[in-house]
């Protein structure tokens, strides 16, 4: 499964981005997507997940503010970012699961700026 993200960028306090990731290759087994984020020196974390049946998890940080959905016919994934922070700013991943098998694309950068 090859992964890539798309949708990064510099955006205000506030303000909203969209990020989308397209898959390609064999989805046969991929239950989970979703979105992973690093800030520098911080570990990778959990953004949000979405099942192939659109069963959603999200951090906490980002409850309410970001939403993930999923096109299963078009193999994509898109998170919505809205109300962004400053402690928003990460490389994001897109993120997909198959069994005990992990995919990542490469990052795509998010600035918010206060």
């Amino acid at each position: 499964v090859q992964l890539q993200a798309s949708g990064g960028g510099l955006v205000r306090a506030g303000g909203s981005l969209r990020l989308s990731c397209a898959a390609s290759g064999s989805m046969f087994g991929i239950n989970v997507m979703g979105w992973y984020r690093q800030a520098p020196e911080k570990q990778r974390e959990l953004v949000a997940t979405i099942t192939r049946g659109s069963s959603t998890n999200y951090a906490d940080s980002v409850k309410g503010r970001f939403t993930i959905s999923r096109d299963n016919a078009k193999n994509t994934v898109t998170l919505q970012m809205n109300s962004l922070k400053p402690e928003d700013t990460a490389v994001y991943y897109c993120n997909a699961v198959r069994i005990q098998q992990n995919y990542w694309g490469k990052g795509t950068l998010v600035t918010v700026s206060s």
